[in-house]
């Protein structure tokens, strides 16, 4: 009876630290214990992407028990209609997309403020005389045959006394920089001041742009991070750790600016190289238009989405009004 016990006991023993190394070995590596979120990005990584790669990078989302994939999109409205339906756990989008999409039914909710202002102007060269919208009568303005787009420029001039009816809109999609370089058109709508605008200046061409906010159109969050109804319910503290790790990425960047873009351009898209020159000034552009003092990154104010939201009806962008306090879920605490 004795003899077969300690074999038994030996084997009993050998099991137990098997799995004590099993579960060392899953401690150490942290993998199988990170929870797995997916963003989709606007567009191709480029400057604006800056703290979510630092982030993943530095190892901020591993910090917060987070493995997350970074997508980027086929189309720029693939991004909030994959979030909406849940293919993707989060996106960046646009607030005005987003507001048009609440008023179609569409189940999106914003949960952060990513870039605080609008980026969005009118773009000329100073040689075409354009100092206001109003000048644009006669001319023709080129843009990516947006609804928004057309509203924007349409309230532009509008508010400066002009006659919307006699400004030639042209559909020249997104090649807004060859459509006014080359003079197929006098003006561009759509364009970025810290894309094509810089783009533009480097080339030579001696531009101008208009502020939306000068002439009619409220100041907007560019771009926000959306997540559809059902999962920001199902992960909401996800999110939030999300959030924190993106935080800390951008305050990185901030610091260490430089070093940001390093980590940025270690990632970009293949099939869209980027242009270190370009993505300098475009971060620079960027970042006092990403946060505002005394306000907590990411923290959405009511009035904002009011004010949008009321506007983009005004303007018969969209036929119903909508509530923002429906749709807009704040993650940080102000």
């Amino acid at each position: 009876m004795k003899n077969w016990k300690i074999p038994v006991v030996f084997l009993l023993l050998v099991i137990m630290l098997v799995g004590c190394s099993n579960d060392k070995g899953s401690q150490e590596n942290g993998q199988s214990e990170l929870e797995k979120i997916s963003i989709m990005l606007d567009w191709y990584p480029n400057a604006v992407h800056s703290a979510l790669y630092v982030a993943k990078e530095k190892g901020y989302f591993e910090e917060q028990g987070l493995d997350v994939e970074i997508q980027m999109p086929a189309d720029t409205n693939d991004p909030l209609k994959l979030a909406a339906t849940g293919k993707v756990d989060l996106a960046i989008s646009y607030q005005s997309q987003v507001v048009q999409s609440r008023a179609e039914g569409i189940p999106v909710v914003s949960v952060a403020a990513y870039v605080r202002h609008s980026l969005d102007s009118i773009m000329m060269k100073k040689e075409t005389g354009i100092n206001s919208p109003k000048d644009l009568e006669g001319k023709s303005v080129g843009y990516p045959s947006t609804v928004i787009t057309e509203a924007v420029i349409k309230t532009m001039v509008e508010h400066d006394g002009g006659d919307f009816s006699k400004v030639k809109m042209t559909d020249v999609g997104w090649d807004l920089i060859p459509a006014v370089a080359t003079d197929k058109v006098d003006a561009i709508g759509g364009g970025y001041i810290n894309h094509e605008l810089v783009l533009l200046n480097k080339e030579g061409y001696e531009m101008e742009a208009l502020r939306l906010d000068d002439y009619g159109v409220p100041d907007n969050y560019e771009l926000v991070i959306v997540a559809g109804e059902k999962t920001f319910n199902k992960k909401k503290a996800s999110i939030e750790k999300f959030w924190q790790a993106v935080t800390k990425g951008q305050q990185f960047v901030k610091e260490d600016p430089e070093a940001g873009l390093q980590i940025l351009l270690a990632n970009e898209n293949a099939d869209s190289t980027l242009d270190a020159e370009v993505e300098k000034e475009s971060l620079k552009i960027l970042l006092p238009l990403m946060e505002d003092e005394g306000v907590p990154f990411g923290y959405q104010e009511e009035e904002s989405w009011q004010n949008v939201a009321n506007w983009l009806y005004e303007a018969g962008v969209i036929d119903t009004k909508v509530e923002p306090q429906q749709f807009v879920q704040n993650i940080v605490s102000k």
